[in-house]
């Protein structure tokens, strides 16, 4: 008897439809695969259901071609309307289809292949060429460029026809036809079949680009036909050959037909792959490292040649590994073979189909299938797709080229080639995100591709683009002599030049980068600021070198990587001539990787000839202010120390720099361009959630923009604006307006908006930080405005030996230190100077993309208590702004993934869970439970999961009713602590206390491999960490095996990151 296959529920007629993401089709199937598991039924309306499947095993059964075919169903049964029966839209039984394969399997051969090496070299040095020409500060569209690419390859090789894309600015209209043909298809097969015939203008526009695309592709046959020549290409293999079964040739129809099919499966596909390749690396910059340098070691700085390409063996990793994370094809459909079950089945004989019924072999969920990848199969890790490694994967693991007799025709085409292109612009180029911060998004056609991805590309050795020419033509590795006449031609003759680079995620070090280059100027130097990465290959030698970077959980920033990466692969001596000085952020909590990278980036480049101009520089964020030790390090260490190596005039501790930005007061109306790395989205809801009395949380729903995904434990960034009572008392004290317009000029960097006009309040409220702790050098820049010699004499005072009692540990701000001296006249221009930019905030989602994928929720304490220094009050920036949002309210967010431990296992069926936190440490394990929740809700058993939560009682606890519902249907186990009604909670104070009481039924979990999550202030991550090591020493013990406090630490350091997951937060 069989079992019912697992389904979401729908509704009459329509099916589930309304729950299709018409965008992101693929985005709906793989939310409903990580619910309702491996298999589940899909009703596309009018009883139309198909199985979709996402499991390996599954999928070896459903690849049996003696029980299964392939099927053509969906966007590619309607690309059938413009390409009929080519090759990949042919239906089983299709005589055509036999004919053509058989006639153009030798032309794919791999004697062929290699035989176009030169055309695809042709067309790669094309590409090559335009990113040379625009330089480093263009943007490239990377999906773009490679469709330009990759279209013009296969039309030169398969018809030598000339599209010549990089030649002109408008493509070849074939190229806009095709594109809104393919788009057009997808939309009709997610119509109803009526809706398409009542669509008029859309069906019209449909034939017109059907009938170009053959009117186009007839020309070049009747061309091919008038000047024949013995090219052993694709046309001619088409034209020419006959059926080695039936003794016929190809008509004419069937011609066009697979020309055209050539065309849009030729450059789709692979174009998609590229621009997925070099994110992956742009994003993990020791494979980028590693690829990189394979590509110097086989192929040199010559020309790349055809035999280079079977010696990429770790380039040939990365585009499986690529296809493997992101298969631009991302489903291909079966259906059981007529005539060989009377009632087919699935999995051993446990689901019934359909006769007819389409099976869905979804890509993206079995290339991730924890049952063969492991955990991390998320990950982007090239060495596992190694060859030995490769060969030794379970068959139908991957499979991104379809199956069996109906898979691809040109793969071994579209390899070489994506080897070929990878291979010449890593020889060529360095690559950087044009936005640091930028995460992947996703548009879909009939295939996948990233959306909104652009990168920069700076040529490498230091040549320029007429050099590269002379050596893509010459065949000869040019010197960098003639560029570096320019660069030292186009410098300023008044300023010296000097270098800062910054490694920054969150904004801190990029704003200190933009301080010492606005202070550069006063000291006679022209400063250029960058991102650290934009360093790769080319530090410096003639200047002053400033690097300015933190960790991240002990990795370096995302825009650091790949130079932290080239550092460490350089040899000895290949930096002597570098003068340079570091400065690293940190905080001294993350003790194991506190100024883990600064201190890597100072050793490496010493070590590798670089001069030290001054000792490395640091500043902990325990101590609240990071401003005040960089000024104190630029001061008291740096200017001098390059006023002795360089010449000019150091300024001296107490010297205060001139403000770089002008402000007129203007009565016109404001205009505003705030740039940040957020999007627009809307608050939905807002609501308490605690008891009166007790200290206030808040619950807010967000809806995201429609392309912006995030998992369960990620972070959203919020971008805030500062509390209203904080800009009252700003315009107050200046004496302006709120609705004085202001129009800024500036002589240095600043992220203020220049020469618009723009309001006093709308200032103050996005572009900068009031609340910010005052520096030695704010108090001293204030100091000098004081009219008097006594209120001079005790602002110098308080930026001398009172600066840490009174300032630092009081949280002092500017304007804080403004009202207490207002006889000071302290301009508005000096006050906007001296502060730093407005910086968006973290926070941990909440909820799960399985209960609500468009919407995330975020859970949050809201700081507001009395100033320390006794001015009134201390709130939070952004909790403040969150918890005054009302719904209907626009908000700029973006998702930050958190580190790859700190996310539910991949496999929930097998992997219990252990989770510990206290207050709004509860957020990301709520969202951790509603996912749970969703995937029991489907039908599914999963493992157990404990939940530990401390809170002062039992008026703070958070969604009790959910906690309620969710434990009673199996998704969680919690075990409460209350500090202030220990009673109530089995005499445990603490959360630590309750995880030692109930430890007998964590251990028993840890034993069948849960993992361990922790979540709260630094101190509850300290005492669980003592708590857990504490178990162990217990059990070693009672098992007759004690542990010395060595081997109990080694135990916790191995468990860390694999087992043992932390979000802990200051």
């Amino acid at each position: 008897m069989t079992t019912p296959i697992p389904a979401p529920p729908g509704f009459p007629i329509i099916g589930n439809l309304a729950d299709l993401d018409s965008e992101l089709p693929t985005k709906t199937l793989r939310h409903f695969a990580d619910i309702y598991g491996p298999i589940y039924r899909f009703d596309f309306g009018g009883g139309a259901t198909k199985v979709v499947i996402s499991s390996q095993e599954i999928v070896e059964e459903a690849c049996n071609e003696e029980r299964f075919i392939k099927v053509i169903q969906g966007g590619l049964n309607q690309v059938r309307n413009g390409v009929g029966d080519g090759l990949f839209t042919a239906h089983h039984d299709e005589k055509n289809w036999g004919i053509a394969h058989r006639i153009l399997m030798p032309a794919f051969g791999p004697l062929s292949v290699q035989g176009m090496f030169n055309e695809m070299h042709d067309i790669a040095s094309q590409l090559v060429m335009k990113w040379a020409r625009h330089g480093p500060d263009h943007k490239i569209v990377a999906t773009d460029d490679f469709t330009r690419l990759t279209l013009d390859t296969i039309a030169l090789c398969a018809m030598d026809y000339r599209f010549n894309s990089f030649y002109t600015d408008e493509l070849h209209p074939f190229v806009g036809a095709m594109g809104d043909f393919l788009s057009e298809s997808g939309r009709r097969s997610q119509r109803p079949a009526i809706a398409n015939l009542l669509m008029r203008g859309s069906s019209q526009k449909y034939e017109s680009d059907i009938a170009l695309m053959k009117n186009v592709s007839d020309e070049v046959i009747k061309r091919r036909k008038e000047k024949p020549t013995g090219k052993k290409d694709l046309l001619n293999a088409m034209l020419n050959g006959k059926d080695p079964v039936t003794g016929e040739g190809m008509s004419n129809e069937s011609i066009i037909n697979n020309m055209i099919t050539f065309l849009i499966a030729g450059h789709e596909t692979t174009s998609g792959m590229l621009s997925f390749a070099f994110y992956l690396l742009i994003k993990n910059s020791a494979a980028y490292r590693t690829a990189q340098q394979e590509v110097d070691d086989v192929c040199g700085k010559g020309p790349i040649k055809v035999e280079h390409i079977s010696k990429l063996k770790y380039l040939n990793a990365v585009l499986r590994e690529t296809l493997r994370l992101h298969p631009t094809a991302p489903a291909f459909s079966m259906c059981p073979k007529p005539g060989v079950e009377e009632h087919p089945t699935l999995c051993g004989g446990k689901y019934a189909i359909g006769k007819n019924e389409p099976i869905i072999c979804l890509l993206p969920k079995v290339h991730t299938d924890p049952a063969v990848y492991g955990e991390d199969a998320e990950e982007f890790k090239p060495e596992r797709m190694l060859d030995e490694a490769f060969e030794k994967l379970p068959k139908y693991a991957w499979k991104p080229f379809g199956n069996g007799m109906r898979g691809c025709i040109g793969r071994a085409f579209a390899w070489q080639e994506a080897l070929l292109v990878v291979a010449i612009l890593l020889q060529n180029f360095n690559f950087q995100l044009d936005d640091p911060s930028y995460q992947l998004k996703l548009k879909q056609t009939l295939t996948v591709k990233p959306k909104d991805f652009k990168m920069r590309a700076t040529l490498r050795d230091g040549i320029d683009a007429t050099m590269l020419e002379k050596k893509l033509q010459a065949g000869s590795a040019p010197t960098a002599e003639d560029s570096t006449l320019k660069e030292t031609l186009n410098k300023p003759s008044n300023l010296k030049p000097m270098s800062i680079f910054y490694g920054s995620n969150t904004g801190t070090c990029e704003a200190l980068a933009a301080r010492l280059a606005k202070d550069a100027i006063q000291h006679g130097f022209d400063a250029k600021v960058d991102p650290l990465d934009s360093a790769t290959d080319k530090l410096p030698k003639d200047q002053p070198v400033v690097i300015i970077t933190a960790s991240y959980e002990g990795a370096p920033p995302d825009n650091a990587s790949h130079f932290v990466e080239w550092l460490k692969s350089l040899k000895e001596d290949e930096l002597k001539g570098v003068q340079f000085a570091v400065f690293g952020c940190g905080h001294r909590d993350w003790q194991a990787t506190f100024q883990k990278i600064p201190s890597l980036v100072d050793e490496l480049i010493g070590k590798w000839g670089g001069e030290r101009i001054v000792n490395k520089g640091t500043a902990d964020a325990a101590n609240g202010d990071m401003f005040t030790d960089f000024d104190g390090w630029e001061d008291t260490q740096y200017w001098p120390a390059v006023e002795k190596n360089y010449g000019g005039t150091a300024t001296s501790p107490d010297a205060v720099s001139t403000p770089s930005i002008e402000v007129t007061v203007s009565s016109q109306s404001r205009s505003t361009n705030l740039k940040q790395d957020v999007r627009g989205a809307l608050l939905m809801e807002n609501r308490l959630l605690t008891a009166p009395g007790e200290p206030e949380k808040r619950h807010v729903e967000i809806k995201l923009p429609t392309d912006m995904v995030y998992k369960a434990g990620d972070y959203l960034a919020i971008l805030p604006t500062n509390p209203k009572n904080n800009i009252r008392r700003t315009v107050a004290r200046f004496g302006l307006a709120w609705d004085a317009v202001l129009n800024i000029k500036a002589n240095g960097p600043t992220v203020l908006p220049t020469n618009v006009n723009i309001t006093a309040a709308d200032v103050l409220s996005n572009y900068v930080e009031l609340a910010q702790p005052a520096t030695k050098k704010d108090v001293l820049a204030i100091a000098k405005a004081a009219a008097d010699e006594k209120t001079r004499t005790a602002l110098e005072n308080l930026a001398g030996d009172l600066f840490n009692v009174e300032v630092s540990q009081k949280r002092l701000s500017p304007l804080d230190i403004l009202e207490k001296y207002p006889s000071v006249a302290f301009t508005f221009s000096e006050f906007l100077a001296i502060l730093p930019p407005m910086r968006v905030r973290q926070y941990s989602i909440s909820s799960s993309p399985l209960y609500a994928p468009d919407s995330c929720t975020l859970t949050f304490a809201v700081l507001d208590q009395e100033a320390i220094s006794g001015q009134g009050r201390y709130v939070g920036v952004a909790s403040n702004y969150l918890a005054h949002l009302e719904a209907g309210d626009h908000i700029q967010v973006s998702v930050r993934a958190s580190a790859h431990p700190f996310h539910l296992p991949l496999d929930p069926v097998s992997t219990p869970l252990i989770m510990v936190c206290a207050g709004s440490g509860l957020a990301p394990f709520r969202g951790f439970i509603q996912e749970r929740a969703a995937q029991i809700g489907a039908g599914r058993k999963l493992a157990r999961a404990l939940l530990f939560v401390g809170c002062r009682g039992k008026g703070d606890t958070l969604y009790d009713e959910e906690f309620k519902k969710w434990s009673a249907m199996g998704a969680v186990d919690i075990r409460y602590a209350f500090s202030r009604e220990t009673e109530r909670s089995e005499g445990c104070k603490y959360v630590q206390d309750r995880l030692w009481h109930d430890r007998v039924e964590a251990v028993e979990l840890f034993d069948e491999g849960a993992k361990v999550f922790v979540c709260g202030s630094r101190e509850i991550g300290e005492a669980v960490k003592v708590t857990c090591k504490k178990m162990y020493s217990e059990k070693a013990a009672a098992l007759g095996k004690p542990k010395s406090e060595e081997e109990v630490e080694e135990w916790f350091s191995n468990l860390r990151n694999a087992r043992y997951a932390t979000d802990v937060f200051a």
